[in-house]
């Protein structure tokens, strides 16, 4: 920010494009102006000084990236100034700001606080996140002072086995993307190759396209993302699919998050063959696999949510079960748990069908070993999906 004196003898804090940019996303559109824009030449009109005709189609320009921001911008170069929010700037530059309480008016940290809760374990995929809310929340405070940055590029990897939360964590995360200004809207559109790649000639793009305008204003999420890439089949059109979103990731990274998910070896072969992709992700987010205990503590919030509970014998027999389920192909962390309580149920419920005794409240909300125990997993050789 520097100070100059208008024609009228007030000297007043003028802001560079960059400078009255930020202020309109701070402010919204105005009904007045909030700040000078500082250009090679300022013309006094009526008393006050303002950017010339030429100068306002440069600034109008400049402002291009965000089409959102440019109405708001042009009014700003040619409304009538006013001091009041002006001064509220200086004031906040001068004062400083309390970025706790940024991360509580922005609610940012409801929704860190929601994920904490919500998952369980996963503690260096919270801390990763929590870092980026960080670094997205000082970037959003520099720019309302006025310091010269660039949007960051927020496009990210996801890694890691089935059943571990990567889709959870993608909702949250455009939340926050959201309340903090990144996006427009904060939805998740969640999809994996059949969505994006036609079977015909001419089918693809218009089907990415239609995907990516869906997600416009939010965040991508395209799971299992190494299968839209097939090099040992020379008809197939996922390469078209692949050149639209660089394209898009490239040129509207300000109005759209994409996210690419999948089994961490795979994804490095697909980034490997697909570069543009690996040089457009900022994030590279490991999810690592669930303990036992945390799988059990996984279980147990499950069934408590469906007002179940494990006696002492069904809590035993079901810790076994995990350590012998995780050793067997297919096994998806919390998804596979998710499963296994689902066919307990069904067992549980069918014991209760079949005993001639009348059955109590405390029975039909209780999982007892023997509604574990009566698993496939605990058969030799076979297992469950």
């Amino acid at each position: 920010m520097t100070f100059v004196t208008s024609a009228v003898g007030s000297t007043r804090p003028v802001f560079y494009v960059a400078d009255a940019y930020k202020a309109v996303e701070r402010f919204g559109t105005f009904r007045r102006s909030h700040a000078y824009i500082k250009r090679p030449r300022l013309t006094p009109i009526g008393g006050v000084w303002r950017p010339s005709c030429a100068e306002r189609g440069h600034s109008k320009e400049k402002v291009g990236g965000r089409p959102f921001l440019r109405g708001a911008m042009v009014g700003l170069c040619t409304m009538q100034s006013s001091d009041t929010a002006i001064e509220a700037i200086a004031d906040m530059t001068e004062a400083g700001v309390d970025l706790r309480q940024e991360l509580a008016d922005t609610h940012v940290g409801e929704v860190l606080e929601h994920l904490d809760t919500e998952l369980i374990g996963l503690k260096p995929v919270k801390l990763r996140i929590r870092q980026i809310a960080a670094l997205l929340l000082v970037d959003r405070v520099r720019q309302r002072m006025g310091l010269m940055s660039e949007t960051p590029t927020l496009h990210m990897s996801f890694t890691g086995n089935p059943g571990t939360g990567k889709t959870t964590v993608a909702l949250r995360m455009a939340e926050i993307l959201h309340a903090l200004g990144y996006v427009r809207k904060g939805h998740l559109v969640s999809v994996t190759r059949d969505d994006l790649v036609g079977q015909y000639i001419g089918h693809t793009a218009p089907k990415t396209k239609e995907i990516l305008k869906k997600a416009m204003g939010g965040v991508l999420f395209i799971d299992e993302a190494y299968y839209l890439y097939r090099p040992d089949n020379e008809r197939d059109y996922g390469q078209e699919a692949i050149e639209i979103l660089l394209q898009v990731m490239e040129n509207q990274r300000d109005d759209l998050v994409v996210i690419l998910a999948g089994y961490g070896d795979r994804m490095d072969r697909f980034f490997r063959s697909n570069p543009g992709f690996r040089s457009r992700i900022a994030h590279h987010i490991d999810f690592p696999d669930y303990t036992d205990a945390e799988l059990m503590a996984i279980a147990e919030t499950m069934v408590k949510s469906q007002n179940y509970h494990f006696n002492e014998a069904g809590a035993a027999a079901f810790r076994d079960y995990i350590g012998v389920r995780r050793q067997q192909p297919h096994f998806a962390n919390a998804r596979s748990i998710r499963n296994a309580l689902d066919r307990i149920r069904l067992r549980h419920a069918n014991r209760h069908f079949e005993s001639p005794s009348l059955v109590s409240m405390e029975d039909l909300s209780t999982l007892d070993a023997a509604d574990v125990l009566g698993s496939r997993v605990f058969a030799a050789g076979q297992t469950e999906k």
